[in-house]
């Protein structure tokens, strides 16, 4: 279905990618062509584009980027992939498969755990490229439409204590997958020798349509109280609706997302609109519908304004949710109620209702690898030799060994704390803070953001501990670029990279992730930020209310003005 005659299309010269999409052939390009050519560790123009919706993204180590320009080199460029890994869940014998190849054929031979709820491959060289999505494929995995204009992985809670309620989300989120990928053949063509199907018809894309999306988007599954996905950075969130413990509907949250352009008011952030309640047998006629109004709404002249979220701003949410409601044929009951108490991720072992048990364990930037004295990759390799259920990834880089029986209990334990993932202390403030990957490898980081998290965490332990507050924490995240992939824009202390060393300083988000921050100082040094959160820090110990957060806190006493409405006031001083 085309609106191509509609008023809400957006007139004008098209965007250079809306090109680069109607030449590809349904995404094929001319892949296979570069891929021959060892004369260079990259790929063309177009391909440079067109390897995202199989995945990937073409990266150089910017560390040493000036050094091998000196030697006249070109940057030593690789490819990140992102596997498709719908609600994080991977078996033991998928795991060990990763982990082999993260070892002998990535530059940095880590495993990186992300906030989509799936793992990266960061360092591949172009010669191991076909390789590694053979191997992915051989194992039951793939990372088709984890990037580019397309839905991406679909997040699931991660939530070890009520098992089938868990188990029903998650199949949910499998199906939204399945349900809205690319029907191309390419992915199979190109990596997986696949054989190449000749037709008169052109390939029609029935949902994604042949010129995909106008821009990215991200699907969530999500079960209340546990925002652990964080809902508001999302384009479309299903909300799971239990009676009894069973799963019996959603209410469907549309139009969330994070990121912005430095300098440019008209990019904000936004927090999803509920649309209202749908039993479940809608679930997949409504996540359709969702995609194709904005594939034929969205925004095909300025990509910095193509998003879910400008849609909906500029044609209006009636419009839009009228327009769902007769492509799906299903008309929105009011929402049901929910709420959200708490979105970290509950570390230690808890038990599920089904009488096995889940170890939750902390991963620092979501970074899987040996360090001397804390050999987190060998220690989640021997896991996953002895492991009978299954490991799931959370929306928080954290992971979770699930599914362990009662008498496996204290062998995995065991096997946890010999390789540090089981810390002896890990404060409260650094489980609740995060980052984006930003530098060395990220194209796009302003400022660093994984590097500088530790260091970070360690000065706020310090302030709190200042004031009397050690046993408090904000969510503290950090991005390295407007884009935010570290969701700074939900949490109650965020910075966005401005430059080296400089940040944008935010506050005011809450704990339950449903507020925006304002930001407070602009373009400030490492040092000034730390100089300005102990002041307030301060002022939170000595005027805070029983069990207040500091993002409440600083909204209530005037320190900065609630965000209410992104679009018209985020931007307000």
């Amino acid at each position: 279905m085309s609106n191509e005659n509609s008023p809400f299309v957006v007139e004008g010269k098209l965007a250079d990618n809306e090109r680069l999409k109607r030449e590809s052939n349904n995404l094929r390009g001319t892949i296979e062509t570069d891929l021959k050519d060892d004369l260079t560790g990259g790929f063309t123009a177009d391909n440079f584009q067109l390897i995202r919706f199989h995945g990937m993204y073409q990266q150089d180590d910017r560390d040493i980027r000036a050094e091998r320009a000196k030697q006249k080199l070109e940057p030593l460029q690789n490819v990140m992939l992102r596997a498709r890994l719908p609600g994080g869940v991977i078996m033991p014998d998928q795991w060990l498969a990763i982990d082999k190849f993260a070892s002998d054929h990535t530059l940095y031979g880590s495993i990186r755990l992300t906030t989509r709820q799936t793992f990266q491959f960061h360092g591949v060289l172009k010669p191991n490229i076909k390789s590694m999505h053979q191997m992915l494929n051989k194992a039951g995995i793939d990372s088709i439409a984890t990037a580019g204009d397309v839905n991406r992985n679909v997040l699931c809670t991660s939530n070890p204590v009520e098992s089938e309620l868990h188990l029903e989300a998650f199949e949910w989120a499998k199906k939204i997958s399945e349900h809205l990928l690319p029907k191309t053949r390419a992915y199979a063509e190109i990596w997986l020798d696949g054989e190449k199907v000749e037709t008169t018809e052109k390939p029609v894309e029935p949902i994604l349509g042949d010129n995909y999306l106008p821009r990215k988007f991200k699907t969530t599954v999500v079960i209340p109280p546990q925002n652990d996905v964080d809902v508001h950075a999302n384009d479309l969130n299903f909300v799971a609706i239990a009676e009894n413990g069973k799963l019996v509907g959603f209410n469907v949250l549309v139009g969330g997302g994070l990121a912005m352009t430095h300098g440019d008011k008209s990019t904000y952030p936004r927090k999803a609109t509920d649309f209202g309640y749908i039993p479940l047998e809608n679930t997949l006629d409504i996540a359709a519908a969702v995609v194709t109004v904005q594939r034929d709404w969205g925004n095909r002249v300025n990509r910095k304004n193509a998003k879910t979220k400008y849609t909906l701003e500029r044609v209006g949410v009636d419009n839009f949710k009228a327009e769902v409601e007769k492509r799906a044929n299903v008309t929105f009951q009011e929402s049901r109620p929910f709420e959200f108490t708490e979105r970290g991720d509950r570390f230690g072992w808890v038990e599920g209702i089904d009488g096995n048990y889940h170890l939750t364990v902390f991963i620092e930037n979501g970074r899987i690898l040996d360090y001397p004295g804390k050999t987190l990759k060998t220690g989640c390799a021997e896991i996953a030799k002895i492991h009978k259920g299954d490991f799931r990834l959370t929306a928080n880089q954290n992971l979770v060994i699930a599914g362990v029986a009662p008498a496996d209990k204290e062998k995995v334990e065991a096997l946890a704390r010999k390789h540090g993932l089981i810390a002896p202390a890990v404060s409260n403030q650094r489980l609740d803070s995060m980052a984006c990957v930003s530098l060395p490898t990220c194209p796009l980081a302003m400022a660093e953001a994984e590097r500088y998290l530790p260091d970070a965490v360690t000065e706020l332990e310090g302030l709190l501990a200042k004031h009397g507050l050690a046993d408090d924490s904000v969510i503290f995240r950090v991005t390295g670029c407007p884009n935010g992939c570290g969701r700074a824009m939900l949490s109650e202390v965020g910075l966005v990279g401005k430059g080296p060393g400089k940040y944008n300083l935010h506050l005011g988000g809450d704990r339950e992730g449903t507020r925006i921050p304002r930001m407070y100082r602009e373009n400030i040094s490492e040092q000034e930020i730390m100089s300005e959160l102990d002041t307030l820090f301060g002022q939170w110990a000595s005027n805070r209310e029983d069990g207040e957060g500091f993002g409440d806190f600083v909204v209530r006493t005037g320190v900065v003005k609630p965000v209410v409405d992104s679009a018209r006031d985020f931007y307000e001083q």
